[in-house]
């Protein structure tokens, strides 16, 4: 009889390890922006990383239409993780812009890195500076992106109107093809650097970067304190050979309310003991810091992360 309900004890703890085992798998979909931008190639070095360093954990990153649909998406319940520009998160937070009410359904996890406004014309054109734009066809981004932000965000400090310019809403790839067909004279892209999508057509057509004055940079700080000044190093892209002076923003990891903490814990400490392998498989990890984890971000942490931060000193 001993025996009998010492196997059946056997049995139970076999089973509940495996049914504890299932429990804590965890499925998440992290939305992360276009092909041809930097949000999904990174995405996915991130999600390979958590994938195979938390046990149970299954991220998938997912293309879509970058920031401000990746905000909705959380918001939706349609996705759990989201790469997002800091200043589409601002205004997602305090109902501004495109946002008609505040979502208060996210929460940050990291800043990632600088994610660089850059400007691209041939390098023949006569287009010198941003007010040259005036009656050229643009590429601005797609519909609601952080890159359609930063362009009408330009075009305010420059005094234009947005009819101004023939905008294109357009991905960077779409852009890119549309660019290389000369259907559009000039594109906006913020993002990493170095981009795919310029660096694609910088390999078969001579391109410039358009510099933005200081008196410009000021006035676009201290408008919008989440930009900051910001430059492309020269030889970033072919053709480049000096540096170009612009501004950016912050590229943010930001996670659902509902997350558990552990999970989130997990997520972010994975990440940051991990960096160096995360450099290794995308460029961008390697400006991926302690140091720069909890700055230049207008929303609250999740409490994971707070936690994650408070054993390595960076918050109280």
């Amino acid at each position: 009889m001993r025996k009998g309900i010492g196997l059946v004890a056997s049995l139970t703890l076999v089973l509940g390890v495996v049914v504890g085992a299932q429990a804590a798998d965890v499925k998440l979909i992290l939305a992360t922006g276009g092909t041809a931008g930097t949000y999904y190639p990174f995405g996915g070095a991130m999600a390979k990383i958590w994938n195979s360093k938390i046990p149970g954990m299954n991220v998938t990153a997912q293309t879509t239409g970058a920031s401000a649909e990746n905000i909705r998406l959380i918001n939706r319940k349609e996705a759990e993780l989201a790469l997002v520009q800091s200043d589409i998160l601002d205004f997602a937070y305090q109902g501004k812009e495109t946002f008609k009410e505040k979502i208060t359904s996210v929460s940050a996890i990291a800043v990632l890195y600088p994610e660089i406004i850059q400007i691209v014309v041939r390098a023949e054109s006569p287009i010198k500076s941003f007010a040259d734009l005036k009656g050229m066809k643009v590429g601005v981004g797609a519909p609601g992106s952080g890159t359609e932000a930063n362009f009408r965000q330009l075009l305010d400090v420059y005094g234009m109107k947005k009819e101004d310019v023939k905008g294109q809403f357009l991905s960077f790839a779409e852009s890119a093809d549309q660019f290389k067909d000369k259907h559009i004279d000039a594109f906006i892209v913020t993002a990493g650097i170095p981009n795919s999508a310029i660096m694609d057509i910088s390999t078969q057509h001579s391109i410039r970067l358009l510099n933005l004055p200081p008196d410009i940079i000021s006035k676009l700080t201290q408008k919008y304190p989440f930009l900051s000044p910001a430059k492309v190093p020269a030889n970033t892209y072919k053709g480049q050979t000096e540096d170009v002076n612009t501004v950016a923003v912050n590229a943010v990891l930001v996670a659902s309310n509902e997350l558990k903490e552990d999970v989130v814990y997990s997520l972010t400490k994975a990440l940051f003991e991990n960096q160096a392998e995360l450099a290794s498989a995308h460029a961008k990890g390697k400006e991926l810091s302690l140091e720069t984890a909890v700055k230049g971000v207008s929303i609250p942490f999740h409490p994971g992360a707070v936690k994650y931060y408070k054993e390595k000193g960076l918050m109280k």
